[in-house]
């Protein structure tokens, strides 16, 4: 008896001097429940680069699309235009060049012989050089051409939502003058919930530390995507920045922005 009390006030006598020392036992961080809101985790908006009229819109605001899925398509009749004019101009151009070839030859053949000055050969390789750079411009326009057919199309750039749809069949649109996107798209595989910190919060966190997220359609688990540089204002407790946390979500998941979600930190 005597024995373990000894031992009892030689530990209790240990963890004093311990303390008298200056080491300090600290309890874990309690886990950090904040409110938050969805954000898309981020947005394409889809513009046209050239003047025209719109013939078909194929989407609708909350619609579902894959990878290269036609969106928008212009008036393409100018277009088409441009293009068989540019593709007969570089047809004539390869002919003029053939041609210009073949009286090089023929030039160099009768130099060789001695029936020509060398002056009618240079002309001969100029002319085939001139035919050469006109068909190499050609071509140039050609693709140019090509490039415009495209313009006049918007095709899904990755699997995704149509967040907005600020356009319709008959639509004339000025490439200066386009306020709104015509259509703009999101990820729908991926989402943020966003929070308010303030940077002592903040400084607690790295980016891909694992978080769970409470959404309507229960907690999930996500990783911590993003931590604020810049302050979003300044309160009276300091200043306030974003902090993101990225969740998955399904295609068909009735998840949108705005909506409050409950965000634990670890």
């Amino acid at each position: 008896m005597n024995g373990h009390l000894i031992t009892t006030r030689r530990l209790g006598l240990a963890l004093g001097l311990t303390l008298g020392l200056g080491l300090t036992w600290a309890a874990p961080a309690a886990a950090l429940d904040l409110k938050g809101w969805l954000e898309w985790l981020h947005k394409v908006e889809m513009r046209v680069v050239e003047n025209g009229v719109v013939e078909t819109v194929a989407v609708n605001a909350g619609q579902h699309v894959k990878k290269g899925e036609l969106l928008l398509r212009m008036d393409q009749r100018e277009a088409k235009a441009a293009l068989l004019g540019a593709k007969a101009k570089s047809a004539r151009a390869a002919v003029a060049t053939a041609t210009a070839g073949r009286e090089r030859e023929r030039s160099q053949e009768l130099f060789d012989r001695g029936l020509i000055a060398i002056e009618e050969l240079k002309d001969a390789e100029l002319k085939l050089a001139a035919a050469d750079a006109e068909e190499a411009s050609t071509k140039a326009a050609e693709a140019a051409a090509e490039v415009a057919l495209e313009r006049t199309e918007l095709l899904a750039p990755f699997d995704g939502i149509i967040v907005a749809r600020n356009a319709w069949q008959g639509d004339v649109i000025y490439k200066t003058i386009q306020q709104l996107p015509l259509i703009a798209i999101a990820p729908d595989d991926k989402m943020i919930a966003r929070a308010l910190v303030t940077a002592p919060v903040l400084r607690r966190y790295r980016p891909g530390q694992v978080a769970r997220v409470k959404t309507a359609n229960g907690l999930r688990e996500g990783r911590i995507y993003s931590l604020g540089v810049e302050a979003v204002r300044v309160e009276l407790q300091g200043a306030v920045y974003y902090l993101d946390v990225l969740i998955e979500r399904a295609p068909d998941e009735a998840l949108r922005p705005s909506e409050t979600v409950e965000i634990v930190l670890p």
